[in-house]
């Protein structure tokens, strides 16, 4: 028999570290033929042991590659020349992409077939195995990057007196059954490579930048982040009229809690650009990458009609009892309205998802400046109406002097990072006023 190295084979005189990287290659191509006691030139040189050399082979691969490739060798001793060979058979593997385990799911660690070597392969080539193997169902998809820690998501889970570990993760789907982490686990990781950028404009256009932000890390992060930045800036408006005061804020925050929500849950993370909100004078505009999904209308969507895009994601959001598993975000953001003159609007392209929440006080304020001109007297003050958390704060405060973060912590019963978004949001309204460093911050009530 004349042996000669081709795409499908390899030789090899001994068993060396580098014929997992050939097994790797072949699993993920189309399959190939490994042979263990011949030289490139195809001179046979025989091996003294063939099985001892047939089970180093196969604890290599059992310890050494990820998935599970070892159901697709198979191993046979021929006579060539008087001579024992290895012949190792590869099929193409069904868990593409295989790599090495000490590498991961890197072009580092995952090897292709190309002309007679076994060579890394691209991150087009890994995105596209991943595919072929798991589906187009992004959030099912495993991740690339295994190297993933979940601070951000762990504390959104303890908040709500739920467990995270392990198991948990299994079900929710972030963990799949050989232990890999999908994109789901990627969009809830502190590691998330997908944002969501906020821009604050003057008037109501783009003409001039007020304030512009990007947030990042883990999807809980940014929700928590992105809802602070938005309150901080959705002012109370307080109009008296002889006894009576309406408080009014610009924005129902119920409308835009879900609209936020409806952001997160519902973007095809398939895209890489950033998620988009806009706030101008009169109005907050959410855009989703992702248009509609196939075979729904928009009229579908505002009657309640829901076909999610990440179901996974979506399941965790209803876990975390932040979403209600039917589609009833738009009924609330439109219940919101109810009894005001200005309505939501929801517009959709082929690729985007937008929706629209004017500014309930813009007209007001409007019709105010008009008023004073014309000499007519109007009572319209604008303030920021305390919430219940804020009050025990500042009633802490009054009574003990100053307040830690610790302090905060405790009196709210919230977690260490939601007690510092309020008591960055007192500072930023000029209610709080730092005091100290590291340690030793604390916090009194401003002068």
């Amino acid at each position: 028999m004349l042996f000669q190295e081709s795409e499908t084979i390899e030789l090899k005189e001994v068993v060396v570290d580098d014929i997992k990287k050939e097994i790797i290659a072949f699993a993920n191509c189309d399959g190939g033929k490994l042979y263990i006691g011949i030289r490139d030139d195809g001179t046979v040189v025989g091996l003294d042991n063939a099985d001892s050399v047939s089970l180093q082979i196969s604890n290599m691969v059992r310890d050494a590659i990820k998935p599970d490739v070892t159901m697709f060798l198979h191993y046979e001793t021929i006579v060539e020349n008087g001579k024992n060979v290895v012949a190792v058979d590869i099929q193409r593997g069904t868990d593409r992409p295989y790599y090495l385990a000490s590498k991961g799911m890197r072009p580092e660690g995952v090897y292709v077939r190309q002309g007679y070597s076994s060579v890394p392969a691209t991150d087009t080539a890994i995105r596209r195995m991943i595919k072929e193997t798991d589906g187009d169902r992004f959030e099912a998809m495993r991740s690339l990057n295994q190297d993933l820690t979940f601070e951000e998501t762990q504390k959104e889970f303890v908040l709500r007196k739920i467990e995270f570990g392990p198991q948990q993760m299994r079900t929710l789907k972030l963990i799949d059954q050989d232990g890999l982490y999908s994109n789901l686990a990627l969009l809830l990781s502190d590691q998330c490579v997908h944002t969501i950028k906020v821009a604050v404009f003057q008037g109501t256009d783009q003409t001039i930048f007020k304030d512009r932000r990007e947030f990042n890390g883990s999807l809980m992060q940014q929700m928590n982040e992105v809802y602070d930045f938005i309150d901080f800036r959705n002012q109370t408006r307080a109009t008296i009229e002889k006894l009576y005061r309406t408080d009014v804020r610009d924005y129902p925050e119920i409308a835009v809690r879900e609209a936020l929500l409806n952001l997160l849950v519902h973007r095809d993370y398939a895209f890489s650009s950033s998620a988009l909100i806009s706030i101008y004078a009169d109005r907050i505009e959410f855009v989703s990458i992702g248009g509609l999904m196939p075979g729904i209308d928009l009229e579908d969507v505002m009657v309640g009609i829901s076909v999610c895009r990440n179901q996974d994601l979506a399941n965790v959001f209803y876990r975390l009892h932040l979403i209600e598993a039917y589609g009833t975000g738009m009924g609330k953001i439109m219940q919101a309205y109810e009894g005001m003159q200005e309505k939501p609007a929801i517009e959709t392209t082929k690729n985007t998802f937008k929706i629209i929440l004017p500014n309930v006080n813009a007209k007001h304020e409007t019709e105010n400046r008009t008023a004073s001109r014309s000499g007519t007297q109007h009572t319209i003050s604008i303030e920021k109406k305390l919430g219940d958390e804020e009050e025990k704060i500042l009633e802490y405060v009054r009574t003990y002097g100053s307040i830690t973060k610790n302090d905060v912590v405790g009196l709210l019963e919230v977690s260490a990072s939601t007690a510092a978004r309020v008591i960055r949001k007192m500072v930023k309204g000029n209610l709080l006023e730092q005091n100290g460093r590291a340690r030793n911050t604390h916090y009194t009530i401003t002068e």
